[in-house]
């Protein structure tokens, strides 16, 4: 808890340069573990795409998609097999990136909301630290509506900015220029000249004084999937894509097309990525840059029997997404696979760790940079995730679920919902919530569920106590509305006395 007395700057000072007890006691010095630890502070580039599950890549094993970029990338990679989107839907999953903290401690459950200058933030965090820091492409954390000028104050710490709050009309995209109000346009296909944006960066600043933070969030391959690039789409016939035999014979068709663009979109990213790649080699810098490649949730894409284009499933393909990172400072050129889940709010700690910074004590995560700096780190954990408030389809229940390196298992409000053995059932058909023989396991997992929401303070209300608890409205759909036409949003967060953020 900050006092009133210590400005919040004096507070990111004190706790980035003094640390706290629960970093330091999660340290691997700490365990009694000597792993070397890099020197200087690095680069980071972090690329963020949107809807992109885990299972599309080649190294992955889809069967479809060319990713030759990616494929390339895992092999010099740690490759994170199990990361988890702690919550599988836009924004809650970029606010509890940014803060390290969980939807129900932030209040960031939903899509639109307004994440305050309050909460502190990864481009705040790492700017005190003696970054320069920059983000492109998608933010969705402005909550003032998608197509609105987010103001200085608002950008949560980053300075170099080419920003829209959200947008899929990829060959029609706007964004702004730092402070210029004025709506300028991407040329083309977003993502290319995004990247070429992005790559410019990366040469101005690959010589600096000072280490940069870069942020490259994609639009895609989040529908509309009709707008991938042509040539792309043509990779993809339709009759010849192969679907996940946990898709239903009634939903093949629809899935198949909806497939095409979307493979077509990650190929198109793919492409970005060997871009972004290349530039780190070409200016020195990919030795000393930490490289993250990853997505905020997945798409089921017919999976389950659920439509096209839905996310907000406990199901892997909704809550499983891609997670590379390399760093070959630490890990060479030699990468190696992570069984055990990282989650959506382990990830700021652990690139805090890596970059030689003090974790601050508002963050929930757990730093997991001995998976990064030691090959023989091979234990197992559990990742939360969770549903709070569905508004895709406002019928369905919430869920909250752990998933470990091999099993799944979620409860909705009526009790135990799934429960599956992913290394015998790696496409989750076989539901063994109930069987006999299974009783234990469900019990210990349970168990582990329990414990997971006793350590986040989460009592699994209904989700209509935590609407009235933030103070939101929402429409029909159970949705944040999307636009405002000038007016101030009414949704704006009423804060819970149990998760007060910090002040300034």
């Amino acid at each position: 808890m900050i006092h009133d007395n210590i400005s919040r700057r004096e507070f990111l000072k004190r706790s980035i340069y003094a640390g706290t007890a629960l970093s330091a006691a999660l340290s691997p010095q700490a365990m009694g573990e000597q792993i070397p630890r890099p020197t200087g502070k690095p680069n980071i580039v972090f690329v963020l795409t949107d809807q992109w599950r885990a299972q599309a890549t080649g190294y992955a094993g889809d069967p479809n998609v060319k990713t030759p970029n990616l494929d390339a990338l895992a092999s010099r990679s740690i490759n994170f097999e199990n990361a988890v989107s702690v919550c599988p839907v836009c924004t809650p999953y970029r606010a509890s990136l940014m803060t390290g903290r969980y939807p129900l401690s932030t209040g960031m459950f939903m899509n639109d909301l307004y994440l305050p200058g309050d909460e502190l933030c990864l481009g705040e965090i790492f700017k005190e630290a003696g970054y320069e820091t920059a983000y492109i492409g998608k933010w969705h954390l402005d909550g003032h509506g998608r197509d609105v000028f987010i103001p200085k104050n608002r950008r949560q710490g980053f300075d170099y900015w080419k920003v829209l709050e959200c947008t899929h009309e990829y060959n029609k995209s706007y964004y702004y220029a730092g402070d210029d109000p004025a709506k300028l346009k991407w040329k083309g296909y977003d993502a290319y000249p995004q990247t070429q944006d992005a790559q410019k960066y990366i040469r101005e600043h690959a010589k600096g004084d000072k280490p940069f933070l870069l942020v490259m969030a994609y639009g895609g391959p989040h529908f509309p999937h009709r707008y991938a690039p042509k040539e792309l789409k043509d990779l993809y016939p339709v009759d010849s894509i192969k679907l996940r035999p946990n898709v239903p014979e009634e939903m093949k068709s629809r899935a198949r097309k909806e497939a095409q663009g979307y493979y077509a979109h990650c190929t198109a990213l793919d492409r970005c990525v060997g871009d972004l790649q290349e530039t780190l080699q070409e200016t020195g810098t990919a030795e000393d840059t930490i490289f993250v490649f990853t997505s905020d949730h997945g798409e089921m894409l017919g999976s389950q029997g659920q439509p096209p284009k839905r996310k907000q499933r406990p199901w892997d393909e909704s809550i499983r997404v891609p997670f590379l990172l390399r760093y070959p400072e630490v890990s060479g050129h030699k990468g190696h696979s992570v069984k055990a889940p990282i989650n959506t709010p382990d990830i700021l700690p652990t690139l805090l760790s890596l970059a030689g910074i003090k974790v601050p004590e508002t963050l929930e995560g757990e730093d997991l940079s001995r998976f990064v700096l030691d090959r023989k780190t091979q234990e197992d954990r559990a990742a939360l995730f969770m549903n709070v408030s569905p508004f895709d389809s406002p019928d369905r229940k919430a869920f909250r679920g752990i998933r470990t390196s091999r099993y799944t298992y979620v409860c909705n409000p009526d009790g135990p919902w799934l429960l599956y053995d992913n290394r015998v059932d790696p496409y989750q058909m076989n539901n063994l919530v109930g069987v006999a023989k299974h009783a234990g396991l469900q019990k210990k997992l349970e168990d582990k569920l329990q414990s997971k929401l006793r350590q986040t303070g989460d009592k699994f209300h209904p989700k209509q106590h935590y609407l009235e608890e933030w103070g939101y409205k929402v429409n029909r759909n159970g949705a944040i509305p999307y636009f405002f036409q000038g007016k101030k949003p009414d949704h704006f967060k009423v804060q819970s006395p149990m998760n007060k953020p910090k002040k300034f």
